[in-house]
């Protein structure tokens, strides 16, 4: 066992963390990436949700329950509560980007032109909820 073997034995998750080298597919577990990945509020939030559907649902069905809108519908394009929701609104998507990134969801079934991809949490998702 060299020295990068016995340090990932000790330190799960140390070597990905301090090296640019891969580390060597016997060391690939859902387990080890979820030590590696930390999740924003927005991220695991996504990911528990996504985790919990009995099938394939787009993602973005869950923006509204994470962040629903704080004004009214009559409220101007500038009002500032508004712009404040659309960048939530925004940093959602970029969350389903890096949980895909992360291969922490994948797609079941790609967009169609009529709806949204259809996603579910990988084995490494739900490990990183726990």
């Amino acid at each position: 066992m060299n020295g990068d073997e016995q340090l990932l034995r000790l330190r799960p998750g140390l070597l990905a963390l301090t090296t640019a080298t891969p580390i060597p597919a016997r060391f690939h577990s859902p387990a080890l990436y979820a030590a590696v990945m930390t999740l924003n509020a927005d991220e695991y939030e996504l990911l528990r949700l996504i985790a919990q559907s009995p099938e394939p649902v787009a993602a973005s069905d869950f923006f509204q329950t994470i962040h629903p809108a704080n004004f009214e519908r009559s409220a101007a394009e500038e009002d500032p509560r508004r712009v404040a929701w659309q960048k939530k609104q925004l940093g959602l998507y970029k969350a389903v980007i890096d949980l895909h990134d992360g291969n922490l969801i994948r797609i079941v079934h790609p967009a169609n032109g009529e709806r949204p991809d259809l996603v579910e949490a990988t084995e490494a998702g739900h490990a990183a909820l726990t």
